[in-house]
C-alpha cells in the first residue's frame, strides 16, 4: 500500500492537532425527533436526522480516484504530427475542478485554428473539455471505452470542494496558482448551472471535529465558501463536537453527466465507443489534435508512473427529502479515509475510504459496516 500526505479534510485535521473528524421523494421513517431551533445558515427547516442502518442499504459501490501526488497534469505534448493535450490526475477533486481544469487544457490549444479534435474519455474532464472546445469553434468527437454512467466521475459523492488533489510537500507555488485558478473558474461555471436540470444545489455543510479548531485551511479559495463559521457544542445538534459550517454546492454526478452528454450531442458532438490498448492506438486517431482525459487510464496509455488509484467505497441509502445538509467527519474514519454524508435527490450517500494505491474492485464488507455504524452513531445526539 502506498501512502502519501494528500490534502483532505482528514489530513487537515491532523495538521491542526485535532481529532478525526435528495429531495424529490423519499423513504423517511414515520417519526423522528427534531432538535431545537439551532441557527441555520441558509435554511429555515428544522434539523432532521437521517435514518441509517444496515437494513436500509440499497447498494454499495467502489470507485477509484486518479491521484497524482504532484497534482493534476494539464500539459501539451507533441508526437510527430500529433498534438496531445493532457488533462487528468485530479484525485478526489475531479468533479469540483471539471470546468476549470478543462479551461486550462483548452487554453493550451489557443494558438491552433479550430477544426476536428478528439477527446479521449467521457468522464467529467472529457465532457467539460468537449463542451468548451465546442464553444471555441471545434468539431468534437469523444472516444471512450465507457459511457458516462460507467465512469469514475459517476461514482463521485458530489460536493464542490477541490480536496484530495495533491501532496502538499510535492507541489510548488506554480501548481497552487493553477489549482486556485481552476477552482475559481469551475466554481463560477457551476454557479451558472444550479437547479434540477444539472443536479446542482446550494447546501449547508458541516465539518465535525473532536477538539477546538484552528484557522481555515481550505486554500487560497476560502472565500468561495459562504456562510462560514465555527460552532462549539450547544450551537449545533451534533453532540459534544466542534463544527465548521459553510455553504457550498452539492452535485448529483449522474444528473450532471447526463445533461452534459445531452448538451454535447445537441451541439453536434458525437461519441465513438472504443477501448485503447496503448498510446499507439490513441495516436492512430484521424484527428491531429487529441485531448487526453482518460483519468487512471493515462498511467498505461502515456506511461505516467505518478498516477495512482485511490479506492473509494460508497454506501447508498433510500433518498430522504428531510435531509438538507452534508457532513464530514464526526466518527472513526478508519485508517484510509474520513466519513461523509451527502443527501442527493436519488439516494443518501455515505462514504469513508481513500485507499491510495489500491486498485481492487471488490466491496469490503467490514468497511461497509464501519461506515454505516459510525454514521449511525454520529446522529444519535439528535434524540
Amino acid at each position: 500500500m502506498t501512502t502519501e500526505k494528500f490534502l483532505t479534510r482528514r489530513s487537515v485535521i491532523h495538521s491542526l492537532g485535532a481529532g478525526a473528524m435528495l429531495a424529490t421523494f423519499g423513504c423517511a421513517p414515520a417519526t423522528r425527533a427534531l432538535k431545537p431551533d439551532y441557527y441555520r445558515a441558509c435554511s429555515r427547516k428544522p434539523w432532521v436526522a437521517p435514518h441509517i442502518s444496515m437494513d436500509a442499504v440499497i447498494r454499495v459501490i467502489v470507485g477509484h480516484r486518479p491521484y497524482r501526488a504532484s497534482g493534476f497534469r494539464v500539459e501539451r505534448e507533441l508526437f510527430d504530427d500529433k498534438i496531445v493535450i493532457h488533462n487528468y490526475g485530479h484525485g478526489g477533486g475531479g468533479l469540483s475542478l471539471g470546468w476549470g481544469s478543462s479551461a486550462l487544457a483548452v487554453r493550451e490549444a489557443a494558438d491552433l485554428v479550430p477544426g476536428e479534435v478528439a477527446v479521449v474519455g467521457s468522464g467529467i474532464m472529457g465532457l467539460c473539455t468537449a463542451r468548451l472546445l465546442q464553444d471555441a469553434g471545434w468539431s468534437v468527437t469523444i472516444y471512450t471505452r465507457d459511457v458516462y454512467r460507467h465512469t469514475t466521475s459517476n461514482v463521485a459523492a458530489g460536493e464542490w470542494g477541490p480536496f484530495s488533489t495533491h501532496d502538499d510537500s510535492k507541489v510548488d507555488a506554480a501548481f497552487l496558482s493553477r489549482l486556485d485558478w481552476a477552482a475559481r473558474v469551475s466554481h463560477h461555471a457551476y454557479t451558472n448551472l444550479t437547479g434540477t436540470k444539472y443536479g446542482i444545489r446550494w447546501m449547508e455543510t458541516y465539518d465535525l471535529y473532536e477538539a477546538p479548531l484552528g484557522e481555515p485551511v481550505h486554500g487560497s479559495f476560502d472565500d468561495l465558501f459562504t456562510y462560514t463559521g465555527d460552532l462549539v457544542p450547544g450551537e449545533h445538534p451534533f453532540g459534544q463536537r466542534y463544527a465548521r459550517r459553510m455553504v457550498t454546492m452539492q452535485i448529483d454526478p449522474g444528473t450532471l453527466l447526463r445533461q452534459l452528454t445531452a448538451d454535447f450531442q445537441l451541439a453536434g458532438g458525437r461519441f465513438v465507443i472504443h477501448s485503447f490498448a496503448d498510446r499507439a492506438e490513441v495516436l492512430a486517431l484521424r484527428e491531429n489534435v487529441i485531448f487526453n482525459c482518460t483519468g487512471l487510464g493515462a498511467a498505461a496509455l502515456f506511461d505516467d508512473p505518478d498516477l495512482l488509484p485511490a479506492k473509494g467505497q460508497l454506501v447508498y441509502l433510500p433518498p430522504d427529502p428531510g435531509i438538507d445538509y452534508m457532513t464530514f467527519g464526526g466518527g472513526d474514519g478508519g485508517d484510509y479515509g474520513f466519513l461523509h454524508m451527502f443527501p442527493r435527490r436519488d439516494v443518501v450517500v455515505l462514504g469513508g475510504i481513500f485507499k491510495l494505491g489500491d486498485n481492487s474492485r471488490n466491496v469490503e464488507a467490514h468497511e461497509t459496516e464501519r461506515i454505516v455504524q459510525e454514521h449511525s452513531k454520529l446522529f444519535q445526539s439528535f434524540g
